[in-house]
């Protein structure tokens, strides 16, 4: 499943939009039950460069060939979404 451009900027609506990334992943889970959403600790990111950066509120795209997971900087590759908030 790919990601679009249009994709993304709803993303990042709902990210801004949302009390918390917990929130917004909940929200976007809903609206497509087919994408994967995993919020994790911005410390568990660390060193990977997000596709959109919202404040303190992080998007990384992710791709997996069925074991491993790599973060991706390409929309059309992207199979998930991984939501970041940077609470220092």
């Amino acid at each position: 499943m790919a990601i679009s451009p249009d994709d993304l900027q709803s993303v990042a609506a709902v990210m801004e939009a949302a009390a918390s990334v917990r929130e917004a992943a909940a929200h976007w889970r809903a609206r497509d039950p087919t994408m994967r959403v995993v919020v994790v600790d911005a410390m568990d990111m660390r060193g990977e460069t997000p596709a959109l950066r919202l404040g303190s509120r992080s998007l990384y795209l992710a791709t997996s060939s069925g074991h491993c997971w790599s973060i991706t900087a390409r929309p059309e590759e992207a199979t998930a979404l991984i939501l970041t908030q940077n609470d220092a």
